[in-house]
């Protein structure tokens, strides 16, 4: 029953989007190619609660939002950049998105709530345009019609999460084998274009029970004064139009146990193609599907490095340096401790007694 509420919301929420997902003219577009996210190795430093504070020391790349379908720099976002940063722990891959944006929040109401994306070149032939770009319609789609095509996306509407508790995968949705998330929307996708999208694990070639909500994440707004957590009888959990920043924190592991082509698979050293969207609630009203800004016209390459080995090369030298100051310092006391025992035996006075030769015949 709960797999069938999730299907129908599915295709209403599908059917939004198509019937709105409709560009002005001919698509252009200026890629900066030297832009990227860089995903460094630093272990042991995220707490995933939302809160930006554990990410103050690490490097984020910044980005004008423009509208997807017609990226002008005359229809930028106004309120301000999105900053990106990522790092990893060589088991799972962490991202923190800034967003400058005036608080708005209507609880149960997801677009009248800022929302995010997060979406990933899986197949070589997927292109960020068209949300991988395969040609087929949502009559013909199909896994071996577009293969080749496929992207991932995570998806994260706020309207019934709680500031600073974690949502996505869970034990309920998981074991029912989709990407859903019946608790906080934070939904793992896959897509062939804006017309074939589909939760993890359903979609027109059956439903496998094998699939899985990988992500997890929460989300926080700069204007929230308590810092002991929220529950969900304190929505709406600061007033309307406060000044600030929205944070959204996310992971997932490097490799995950999809073998349905509907999961990016990280590799250390090897860069992915990434984007990210951006919905907000302009004037209080409801944003819709395709009203979304993002970071740029095209992939943007996310760097993931096999590991600190300059970072861990510096310490070890350092370690070793200090190791052999250490050693160099406690040779130097031992050995003038024994020259001074040496000195002293050789300066001090030997009486030895005068023994008469006829004493010892």
């Amino acid at each position: 029953m709960i797999q069938l509420v999730v299907v129908a919301w599915l295709l209403i929420f599908a059917a939004e989007t198509v019937s709105s997902h409709q560009e002005s003219g001919e698509w252009s577009c200026e890629s900066d190619s030297d832009i990227q996210v860089i995903s460094d190795f630093r272990p042991g430093i995220i707490t995933l609660d939302g809160h930006n504070d554990d990410w103050k020391d690490i490097d984020g790349s910044e980005f004008s939002l423009r509208p997807a379908l017609d990226p002008d720099a005359d229809h930028e976002y106004d309120a301000g950049k999105m900053t990106v940063k990522a790092l990893h722990d060589g088991r799972d891959v962490y991202f923190m998105l800034e967003i400058d944006g005036n608080y708005a929040y209507d609880k149960g109401e997801n677009k009248k709530c800022p929302s995010v994306a997060l979406m990933f070149q899986i197949g070589d032939q997927a292109t960020y345009h068209n949300m991988g770009g395969c040609k087929e319609g949502t009559d013909s789609c199909t896994s071996k019609a577009c293969k080749g095509f496929e992207v991932d996306i995570m998806h994260f509407s706020i309207g019934n999460a709680i500031p600073g508790r974690l949502y996505g995968g869970n034990p309920l949705d998981n074991g029912e084998g989709n990407g859903g998330d019946r608790f906080g929307h934070l939904v793992d996708i896959y897509a062939w274009n804006p017309h074939c999208r589909y939760l993890d694990g359903l979609g027109p070639s059956g439903n496998d029970s094998s699939a899985q909500n990988d992500w997890h994440g929460a989300w926080w707004h700069s204007s929230f004064t308590s810092q002991s957590g929220y529950v969900d009888e304190d929505s709406p959990y600061t007033s309307d139009g406060q000044k600030g920043t929205y944070y959204f924190e996310f992971s997932r592991p490097l490799r995950t146990m999809d073998r349905l082509q509907q999961d990016v698979q990280f590799t250390l050293g090897s860069p992915a193609k990434m984007s990210v969207a951006f919905w907000y609630p302009m004037d209080s009203k409801p944003w819709h599907g395709s009203g979304h800004y993002t970071i740029n016209c095209d992939w943007i390459p996310l760097d993931i490095s096999s590991g600190s080995s300059l970072g861990l090369t510096a310490s070890t030298v350092k370690g070793s340096s200090d190791g052999t100051s250490i050693s160099a310092i406690v040779i130097s006391l031992i050995s003038l401790v024994v020259s001074g025992f040496i000195a002293y035996r050789l300066s001090s006075p030997r009486n030895v007694p005068f023994t008469p030769m006829e004493n010892n015949l």
